[in-house]
């Protein structure tokens, strides 16, 4: 005979992320309403403001519910979705007890596995995951047991509980005509962030028309009206068509996820930082021909950004100053001893700078490695937020864009950032004649506040002489 079973309803919330982020948005969910899931099995994908990330779940069971649609917003420790972890009713046995074993809302687990998973179950829920997410510690949750019928179905869980019926009351009078009707019963909203920011722009939940799936209220919902209300507020400005015209219309893209997140930390950067920049044109010819006869040699295959990257671990060696962070409160600088090269790069989710760990430590064949990894990881959306924080100075080679300068904005809390422009064929002088080389620009944009002038011209010539002649690169290891 089949055993009987306790089940424990198991709810499991968003983890703490790590990095000081506090909501995520969710992108898809991995599992449905009645699968059965193991432990540290991924669960849900969800987008924060640094990358994508596959959350697992610390528990094996059976989903009973989710907690967010696709595209919906939660703050770190919101419910993600309950699981139900069956095992064997106390003073019972696999031999001896009468009735059916649990069955989960998938029809196509068997019996057998039933009673075979349920012990796995058991386990899982005793001793939870044996993994840890960033910043989240996978604990066994105090378990709330109960007894369950013979046959046991999941009850499905609503996403929002219901609004409580007022009391009989008199009669309301009739509206007047033209007045916004109320629409009765539960908000279709299930972040509680958006609930929260609602209720502190004195936004009427029930007044909204979702945008979501199934009219589900998003927090963009919610921002578009506090928006169309500042609007309102705001006195119309003239266009230079003519006094009194409307204010043009066009397309509205939220600073929100990862966008926001570089907005603000441009806007910091440049409250904070007086930055300056330097350049200078360098001649890369005998660069280029070492990199092509490193390749010949067999083995793996080096990038330019490779050679790049370990010209600036050079170069800051020699120039500490570049390779530091400014405390304000203390007012002090403060020179890092490791170089945790930051290097830009371009995805379809915007522009992030994955950060390549102890550079300084690492020879150009790692750093080549390391380099094309993140990049891969970046192009698939794929870099936790450890890969993409802790940088200490950051490379940029915008010369991928078919461009020879730019003036770009310092990646806050570091010093300084090298950037690089296409290396084309040009007009040079080369021993006393004029001939055709392969010619890039090189820019220095630095906090001037951690080093003057002198030593920002001293780094960028070094790396400029390193381009001219990769000799002096091996004189300065």
């Amino acid at each position: 005979m089949a055993p009987a079973f306790d089940v424990n309803s198991l709810e499991f919330k968003l983890p703490d992320l790590g990095e000081g982020l506090t909501e995520a948005e969710i992108v898809r969910w991995l599992v449905q309403v009645g699968d059965v899931v193991e432990v540290d099995q991924p669960v849900v994908e969800v987008e924060t403001a640094k990358a994508m990330v596959e959350v697992p779940c610390p528990y094996g069971g059976v989903v009973t519910a989710r907690f967010g649609e696709e595209g919906a917003e939660l703050p770190v420790g919101a419910p993600l979705l309950t699981v139900a972890v069956g095992t064997p009713a106390r003073g019972e046995t696999s031999e001896g007890a009468v009735g059916s074993p649990v069955r989960s809302a998938a029809d196509s687990v068997d019996a057998a596995d039933s009673a075979t998973s349920a012990p796995s179950m058991a386990s899982a829920a005793d001793d939870s995951s044996g993994n840890v997410l960033v910043g989240y510690g996978t604990g066994a949750p105090p378990a709330r047991r109960r007894r369950v019928r013979n046959v046991w179905a999941p009850e499905p869980v609503p996403p929002v509980p219901p609004v409580p019926a007022a009391p009989p009351a008199r009669p309301e009078p009739p509206a007047p005509r033209g007045a916004a009707q109320v629409p009765s019963g539960p908000v279709p909203v299930i972040s509680p962030l958006v609930r929260k920011l609602a209720r502190e722009n004195g936004v009427d939940l029930r007044e909204l028309a979702g945008s979501g799936p199934d009219g589900l209220i998003l927090r963009a919902d919610v921002e578009d009206v506090l928006r169309a209300s500042a609007r309102a507020a705001t006195p119309a400005v003239s266009s230079v068509t003519g006094a009194g015209a409307a204010p043009a219309r066009g397309t509205r893209i939220p600073l929100r996820g990862l966008r926001g997140a570089v907005a603000d930390k441009l806007s910091r950067s440049r409250r904070e930082i007086p930055d300056a920049t330097c350049w200078v044109d360098a001649d890369a010819t005998e660069l280029m021909r070492v990199r092509t006869e490193m390749n010949a040699s067999g083995g793996p295959k080096i990038s330019v950004l490779a050679l790049l990257a370990r010209i600036c671990v050079a170069a800051l060696a020699r120039h500490p100053e570049l390779n530091s962070t400014v405390d304000l409160e203390a007012r002090e600088v403060v020179q890092l001893d490791a170089v945790h090269l930051g290097f830009a790069a371009q995805t379809d989710r915007g522009l992030v700078v994955p950060v390549v760990r102890d550079a300084h430590a690492r020879d150009t064949e790692s750093l080549s490695a390391e380099l094309g990894r993140l990049a891969d990881s970046a192009r698939a959306g794929a870099l936790t937020p450890a890969e993409l924080t802790g940088g200490t100075f950051t490379l940029n080679n915008y010369g991928v864009f078919g461009v020879d300068g730019s003036t770009p904005i310092i990646n806050h809390p570091e010093a300084a950032m090298l950037g690089v422009g296409r290396i084309v064929p040009k007009p040079w002088v080369h021993q006393g004649e004029l001939a055709v080389r392969q010619v890039v620009q090189l820019s220095l944009t630095f906090d001037h506040r951690v080093c003057d002038g002198g030593t920002a011209g001293g780094f960028l010539r070094f790396v400029a002489d390193c381009v001219e002649q990769p000799a002096v690169l091996l004189r300065s290891m």
